[in-house]
């Protein structure tokens, strides 16, 4: 079994050729959850649902985020009606987030209701959420403090930050399926999403560290020089005191002895990395990419 960290784009890139490598039943995911909202009655959940829809074969990849040639007509006669929604939400898309609401207000952990969601769409590999306790990334700006999903979709990333944190209505401790994925697997792999907002909220978990402390973990750094690959990397670690850069992301992830990846064009040096193609332009460098880690595991 191997197990990735996941969250935004970055990762699920890596995952859609992993999947040409190895068995979906062979490939786990702990997923990001401080980016879900809850929005129109229903439950959002962006980065567990991208990798629903991935392993479903019904993911849109071209924005790596809803379903393939999904429609938006609820979302249209919502404005119509004077309700705007901070997402667009798609009329299929939307089915999941309805069913998740309902199963969290009957009383269902996250971590069911997604088992639950993945039995329903045929999906093998195993999806954990980094934990059952709501997390919410919080930026703060000059006027108070605004949430993650306000700042990069309603305000598009425009709106200056200060600082960022989490917020949350008790200590978001880790799940024992969780625990459990990281004990058994053969390697972790630390995808290159966003090191802030994707992957620190799962370390930042009592429990996540603890378990991999010790055993195999690659990380891939999603910056290329001083800018990230997409996304707001840049400007949120910069907001959070560290060097936008392969050599900041890498000292979040330090005490976890990694091996690092870095891009063949990244002109930051980290030593003792590995150097390959990260861009992952479309399935045939994913599995690239994937092949080279495959190989790093494998190879102890």
């Amino acid at each position: 079994m191997i197990t990735f960290l996941s969250g935004g784009t970055g990762t699920p890139k890596l995952i859609w050729g992993m999947r040409t490598l190895q068995d979906d039943t062979e490939i786990a995911v702990v997923v990001n959850t401080a980016e879900d909202i809850w929005m129109s009655g229903n439950h959002i959940s962006p980065d567990i649902d991208t990798l629903i829809y991935l392993f479903t074969g019904i993911l849109d990849t071209t924005t790596w985020w809803g379903i393939r040639d999904d429609t938006f007509s609820t979302h249209g006669a919502l404005r119509s009606l004077g309700y705007q929604e901070i997402l667009s939400v798609g009329d299929l898309d939307r089915a999941t987030h309805i069913i998740r609401g309902e199963l969290l207000r009957m009383g269902e952990r996250l971590t069911t209701s997604t088992k639950i969601l993945c039995q329903r769409y045929g999906v093998t590999s195993q999806i954990l959420p980094m934990t059952d306790i709501p997390v919410e990334t919080m930026v703060t700006t000059n006027t108070g403090d605004m949430h993650f999903q306000d700042f990069w979709v309603k305000h598009q990333g425009m709106v200056p930050i200060t600082g960022i944190h989490r917020k949350f209505p008790a200590l978001p401790v880790t799940t024992p399926e969780v625990r459990s994925i990281l004990k058994d697997s053969k390697a972790v792999i630390i995808g290159p999403s966003n090191p802030v907002t994707s992957i620190m909220p799962i370390l930042e978990c009592p429990g996540v560290r603890e378990e991999l402390i010790g055993r195999p973990v690659i990380a891939c750094s999603p910056f290329i020089g001083m800018k990230p690959v997409s996304g707001p990397a840049g400007v949120l670690m910069k907001a959070w005191g560290k060097e936008p850069s392969s050599r900041g992301t890498f000292e979040l992830y330090q005490d976890l002895r990694p091996v690092f990846i870095q891009d063949i064009r990244d002109e930051v040096e980290v030593a003792g990395s590995y150097r390959f193609d990260t861009l992952m332009k479309n399935q045939e460098t994913s599995r690239e990419l994937a092949g080279h880690i495959l190989e790093i595991i494998n190879n102890g």
